[in-house]
């Protein structure tokens, strides 16, 4: 099982400012910077949370197919934690999500984040977000993502996860997963789904979509909206609320009226405090409430 030493942040700025990965294109460290699309970031509300006390740093995590780089953050020498699978927006595994790892290990879990859009490119280094979607999100298909969480879920149970007590957050194509996740793997916990689509095209790559598994879902999801969300209407998450009490569903969705798309992305314009505070407080509450 590859892994890279036990590192650190501070380990990462030593690492070679870019590497040439199986697929032949450059990428620079997995968390590392920020994904040049969010430029310029707003370095007055980016949070940043230090490795003290933890491991943190690249990990590859062995797939069907070879392996795909992922960061992880865990309390230091623990054994048997709680884990969380967090998934990123289109941007990749970059610093802001790499952060989110690092503040649930000082909770006192096991947090991966896996690079899901590896097969297909880096995100990280395009500079357009109409460029991401059309040449590199629009080419992943859900099956794909399925099977590498299954493979990060696993890998997180080998090393020093407890396979029991496993959860799922994401953000923004991170938040549909999330669900879709959740509804594949009915041996989680607990998700968290941030600003994720409840609603979209149906095509070979995503044939359905969460509103589409409302009926049958099985796992306890907790979705957190903005009613000022331009990319996602209020009518689809209040239809999403109407099918999940209707199947006695134990999800829950929050919508925060005065919040927009990615307010929890403390790097971006969009971001508000108030808003991302109280979902972080929700996520943990959430967890602990399904023994996460």
């Amino acid at each position: 099982m590859s892994e890279t030493p036990e590192t650190t942040p501070e380990f990462d700025s030593l690492m070679p400012a870019a590497r040439l990965d199986r697929r032949g294109f450059m990428a620079t460290a997995v968390g590392a910077g920020f994904a040049l699309a969010v430029q310029p970031v707003m370095a007055q509300t980016a949070i940043t949370t230090d490795a003290a006390g933890l491991t943190a740093g690249e990990v590859k995590v062995p797939t069907s197919d070879g392996s795909i780089p992922a960061y992880r953050a865990q309390p230091a020498g623990r054994s048997g934690l709680p884990a969380v699978l967090v998934v990123s927006e289109i941007f990749g595994v970059h610093q802001y999500i790499a952060d989110v790892c690092r503040r649930l290990a000082k909770q006192g879990y096991l947090a991966i984040a896996p690079e899901l859009f590896v097969r297909q490119g880096d995100p990280r280094k395009l500079t357009n977000i109409q460029d991401i979607l059309g040449e590199i999100i629009a080419k992943v298909p859900d099956t794909q993502v399925m099977g590498d969480l299954d493979a990060c879920a696993a890998w997180a149970a080998a090393n020093g996860g407890d396979p029991a007590r496993m959860a799922i957050t994401g953000f923004c194509w991170g938040g549909r997963i999330t669900w879709m996740y959740c509804a594949h793997n009915p041996k989680l916990k607990a998700g968290v789904a941030w600003y994720g689509r409840v609603m979209g095209e149906v095509n070979e790559r995503t044939p359905r979509h969460p509103i589409d598994l409302a009926p049958t879902l099985k796992v306890p999801v907790l979705g957190l909206y903005g009613a000022r969300d331009q990319g996602i209407p209020v009518d689809d998450v209040e239809n999403m609320r109407a099918d999940l009490k209707k199947a006695g569903n134990a999800s829950q969705i929050h919508i925060y009226p005065e919040a927009g798309h990615a307010f929890h992305a403390d790097y971006r314009p969009t971001y508000r405090k108030d808003a991302a505070d109280d979902g972080w407080k929700r996520l943990l509450a959430w967890l602990k409430q399904h023994g996460v």
